[in-house]
């Protein structure tokens, strides 16, 4: 597939110039007359690369830099008709690859656009070592269960087929996706994931296959879908038993064809893309029932791979706690409190409806509120009946609406159980302020602060 390259530049003879010279190399080419659609240009359709003069209308070419961020664009080559050296310098400085200087040499820019492109093609396989050692550190213990899942893995990886990728919620597809990525050839490559249940039905065709600009409302830009993203690499469609009926009949053309159209466009665009999938769903049941197509089916599932729950590795629960109790270190930068035995023991005897999420939600609420230096086996019970009932530490039922922290970060998720706590333990002593900070043991000048700042009012009940 040819690189994308986009030039962002106010002259129309530069932009047709480089243009012009540019898909005379192969390369497929957008343009932008101004910092503002350069950026819906990069957020949409994610070149390789892109050219970027410094004299612009409105925002000028290095404060676009500075306002994307050192780190999340694309190779940058800056350009200027008036280049000083502290310009250079201010635009190498937040990210820029080079800055050349107009009237542009030809042969100069090819070999610094090739340059970056190589350079750039480094950096993203150094990114994905360092991902695939956190893949191999993350897999976590030694049951029989998950040793039969790494050697599937083993197995797998180094093929091109298709892989199937089954198991309840909060069990860690994702992670043997990414596992099998990166045991494969082609972990040099990218990895693209789509959740095919977070995205819309009318948007779901434009997120995996792109669309062309103008070719719906809205459509003010071209955009590259994820499977033109995952080129050279690999793509995993998570949850993939939730994709409607209609998309499932154009994916299928489009995996046996291996290639595609984007919305809107009338150019056949090949590919070259490893498709895993991953859903919580029972597949023969879904098909059974008239809710997923057979043939797409046997497109997907060249080799099936189950992840199995936890309750079938209780053997890896203790390494599993140790491991969320060390991420928890790192990630809150506090001394971890280590589990008694009788606290793992008590681990160990729970069902774990939802996996190894919950194990990890479990093993950081303990980290949070335990006032001890060991967490001890009544703490573990409690933090289970809670979680299990909703219910805070004195027993009253929290609201119904439960909550899915494992998106968010370590601080909001630590604020959002503060919040729920002391709603909870108010709700517990009616609204009333002091007893409330008794039963939390802190002050009230604190629980009015932590309040004020979370918007809690108390409410007496009637």
């Amino acid at each position: 597939m040819a690189r994308r390259i986009l030039v962002i530049d106010d002259e129309e003879n530069i932009r047709k110039m480089l243009q012009g010279l540019l898909e005379d190399e192969g390369y497929e080419v957008a343009v932008a007359a101004s910092a503002e659609e350069g950026a819906a240009i990069l957020r949409e359709s994610a070149p390789d690369a892109f050219f970027l003069d410094v004299q612009l209308p409105g925002m000028d070419g290095v404060s676009f830099l500075e306002s994307l961020g050192a780190g999340n664009f694309p190779a940058a080559i800056v350009m200027s008709g008036h280049a000083t050296i502290d310009m250079a310098v201010r635009a190498t400085r937040v990210g820029a690859f080079d800055f050349l200087e107009k009237p542009l040499d030809p042969e100069r820019l090819l070999l610094t656009l090739r340059n970056a492109l190589r350079v750039g093609a480094l950096e993203r396989e150094n990114a994905d070592l360092r991902r695939a050692a956190e893949v191999a550190r993350e897999m976590v213990g030694n049951s029989a269960a998950m040793q039969k899942l790494r050697e599937e893995i083993a197995y797998a990886a180094p093929s091109p087929a298709r892989v199937l990728i089954t198991g309840e919620n909060g069990t860690g597809k994702e992670l043997v996706a990414r596992a099998i990525h990166e045991e494969s050839p082609r972990a040099g490559g990218p990895f693209i994931k789509v959740n095919c249940a977070a995205i819309p039905k009318d948007l779901i065709e434009s997120e995996l296959f792109g669309h062309e600009k103008g070719a719906f409302t809205g459509a003010s830009q071209q955009r590259i879908g994820k499977i033109e993203q995952a080129e050279g690499g690999t793509l995993l469609l998570d949850e993939i038993g939730d994709m409607s009926l209609e998309t499932q009949a154009k994916l299928l053309r489009v995996l046996e064809a291996n290639e595609l159209e984007r919305v809107g466009g009338r150019k056949t665009i090949p590919f070259d893309v490893r498709v895993l999938s991953a859903t919580n769903k029972v597949l023969p049941d879904e098909i059974g029932a008239g809710r997923f197509r057979e043939d797409l089916y046997y497109r997907i599932a060249v080799v099936p791979i189950e992840v199995p729950p936890l309750r079938d590795r209780i053997e890896d629960i203790a390494d599993l706690a140790r491991h969320f109790e060390r991420l928890f270190s790192e990630e809150s930068g506090r001394l971890a409190k280590p589990f008694s035995s009788d606290a793992i023991a008590r681990l160990e005897s729970h069902d774990w409806p939802g996996n190894i999420r919950e194990l990890r939600n479990v093993v950081e609420r303990l980290q949070i509120m335990s006032r001890r230096e060991t967490i001890e086996g009544d703490e573990v019970h409690q933090a289970l009946a809670t979680a299990r009932s909703g219910a805070t530490p004195g027993g009253e039922p929290e609201r119904q609406t439960a909550r899915d922290t494992s998106a968010l970060s370590f601080r909001d998720r630590v604020e959002r159980f503060e919040i729920d706590l002391i709603e909870a333990t108010l709700r517990r002593h009616g609204g009333n302020v002091a007893e409330t900070a008794r039963a939390l043991d802190t002050d009230r000048a604190n629980l009015h602060r932590k309040m004020k700042r979370y918007g809690i009012r108390a409410k007496e009940k009637n």
